[in-house]
């Protein structure tokens, strides 16, 4: 029996001779810990092999691909058979060039394998506290030494597409790519077709007009500020347990040999200028877009890495949640020009997530207009306030709402038919990423017809916490999560779950910018409390079953005759809000004074509303 190896030192051939015992040790999460973080280590530490962990959102999912699972080696001087080599988890071939030759074809001795591609990108939005944590706590200082092959090994690239020919003659140092490209049939059905897509990559040409595909096309971050790293993971088995927009923290063996850049593999190809442009996007470079051939993946329910364990802090969340709750009101109400009301209902909107999903439509969301910002007087409050909230939360982004970037910018993802990639959009953002629309910024002008797209896919977001991807001849949609705040003037064009008009104090709006920068200064101290109490505050589950249903009707008879227009969808909105309340508070059971709480704060906003448009109807 072989001995335990330390996973530094794992190989594939290890690792499928002792899978069961590798996969209960990875299950350990000192174990898993204990693996070099992509996302925070240098690729020059990292050498070809390695096992290494990635974190990061599920962008897209590329063709099934077959590849030799397992083929056979002869000696190049008299054809006798050496050994059977394994190929997977691996994309090269691994064999001695000068004095060795593999049979690459279908033959008896050689089993082809099924294994699929997911492109995952880091946590678009995942703002600068939040990385720093990851660093320290995974940051790798010393270069590791490698476990391949030794150096006179040659490799040649091992992946083909199920599209390729399945008949390749003997490798020797060429890629199989290369060899099945040269034995492609004529320009097919499938290329008129991908001829048909009207969108163009994002491409540099090179002074002898081939064309190369940017790093920012490649990288493809729906946040293009912060466009991250990323990774293609090669996934063996469970395919369908995942899910676009995931986040998720794969182990796997590194691959980032040079063969595998498709980059310049277009000489006598310029035929077929489409599946060259696939052929790279398919086929990254390395240096920029690492392989990461999965062993074992995991789903990650946020992305704040003061919480490695969301049940791990519960004990300490309850010693100190009371005063977290009280610094975090106190904070924003500050912040929000001493309006209480408006900053109960953002520590409410903070915590918030969709808890009930189903076909026809999801509860729990609770996107929040805040309306009535004095922007003439103070017309960086805005960002100020993001800035804010950047510091509390793992994830989030900022968005001027300027016709400019209305009109220009791409906000779904969007299949691209010539390159086979579905390239981002601002919207495809992880679960819980928190995204802040700046209205104020919008200014007298046309919306073009994208604008009006724009404003149409930002608006079925919130409404229904789903993104409809665009694949040009049809739309789908898909599952999304993500908490919007809106930020306005007036009553925001966009709908909202709730709209408030703020109710600032007039000496608050002379001082505010001195009220921020002090708060900024209060809260340092107390920030990592802070940041643990959000994210556990919605993670943790709740209990909404405990308020007596007899009191919830009779309250709805009351609404119901006091004002006709009210809706079980109303009630429902007060429920969430109820929750959110309780949740924001760090309770677990709803309570009947967090339902109380609820209607006298929605009393108030409807008071507001009706002022507000009072005083519109005056002018």
């Amino acid at each position: 029996m072989e001995v335990e190896r330390s996973c530094e030192a794992w190989t594939p051939e290890y690792f499928m001779e002792n899978e069961s015992m590798c996969l209960e040790r990875l299950s350990e999460n000192s174990v898993w810990s204990s693996i070099p973080l992509l996302n925070c280590t240098e690729l020059a530490h990292l050498p070809d092999g390695r096992l290494v962990r990635f974190r990061g959102m599920l962008q897209d999912m590329q063709d099934p691909e077959c590849y030799l699972e397992r083929y056979t080696v002869r000696c190049k001087s008299n054809q006798t058979v050496l050994r059977q080599q394994n190929g997977k988890y691996r994309d090269i071939l691994v064999y001695n060039e000068a004095k060795e030759l593999v049979d690459s074809g279908c033959n008896a001795d050689n089993t082809f394998g099924e294994r699929r591609s997911m492109f995952v990108v880091s946590i678009p939005g995942q703002n600068e506290w939040a990385l720093e944590y990851e660093k320290q706590q995974n940051g790798v200082g010393s270069t590791i030494v490698s476990t391949e092959p030794a150096n006179e090994e040659q490799r040649v690239v091992l992946k083909r597409s199920h599209e390729d020919e399945m008949e390749v003659e003997e490798a020797t140092s060429a890629t199989i790519d290369d060899l099945t490209t040269a034995a492609a049939s004529p320009v097919t059905a499938k290329n008129e077709f991908k001829r048909m897509a009207t969108s163009a990559p994002q491409a540099s040409t090179t002074a002898n007009g081939v064309t190369v595909l940017s790093a920012d096309y490649l990288l493809n971050s729906p946040i293009t500020e912060r466009p991250g790293k990323a990774c293609l993971v090669k996934l063996y088995n469970n395919y369908d347990d995942w899910t676009l927009n995931t986040v998720i923290e794969v182990v796997g063996f590194l691959s980032v040999d040079p063969a595998l850049d498709g980059s310049g593999d277009s000489t006598g190809m310029d035929e077929f200028v489409d599946d060259v442009t696939e052929h790279q996007a398919t086929h990254p470079p390395p240096s920029l877009i690492p392989r990461l051939h999965a062993l074992s993946m995991r789903k990650l329910s946020h992305c704040n890495p003061l919480l490695l364990e969301a049940d791990g802090l519960e004990a300490e969340q309850q010693g100190v949640t009371e005063a977290t709750y009280k610094d975090l009101h106190n904070l924003f109400t500050q912040c929000l020009f001493g309006d209480r009301v408006a900053a109960e209902y953002l520590l409410c909107h903070l915590v918030s997530s969709v808890y009930i999903r189903d076909e026809v439509e999801s509860r729990g969301q609770f996107s929040l207009n805040l309306s009535n910002i004095p922007t003439e007087v103070l017309p960086r409050y805005t960002h100020s306030l993001y800035e804010l909230l950047e510091l509390l939360l793992p994830a989030s982004h900022y968005f001027a709402m300027t016709l400019e970037n209305m009109n220009t910018m791409q906000f779904v993802p969007k299949k691209d038919y010539v390159t086979n990639k579905l390239t981002s959009g601002l919207l495809q953002l992880a679960p819980h990423t928190h995204l802040v629309l700046d209205e104020t910024r919008l200014q007298a002008g046309k919306l073009e017809s994208a604008g009006v797209e724009a404003v149409q896919h930002v608006a079925h977001l919130i409404k229904n916490q789903r993104l409809k991807y665009n694949f040009q001849f049809y739309q789908l949609d898909f599952n999304s999560d993500v908490p919007v705040l809106v930020l306005s003037e007036g009553r925001s064009m966009l709908p909202s779950n709730c709209n408030l008009p703020i109710i600032p104090d007039l000496d608050a709006i002379q001082l505010i910018d001195e009220t921020i920068k002090a708060g900024r200064h209060y809260i340092t101290p107390k920030l990592d409390e802070m940041r643990r109490f959000l994210t556990t505050a919605r993670l943790r589950k709740f209990d909404m079953k405990t308020l007596d249903p007899t009191l919830v009707q009779d309250d709805f008879v009351r609404m119901r005759s006091a004002d006709n227009a009210v809706t079980m969808d109303d009630l429902h909105a007060l429920f969430v809000l109820a929750r959110l309340i309780g949740v924001s508070r760090g309770q677990k059971v709803l309570l009947r004074e967090h339902w109380e709480r609820a209607k006298e704060l929605e009393k108030e906003r409807h008071n507001r509303l009706e002022m507000f448009v009072k005083r519109k109807s005056e002018i």
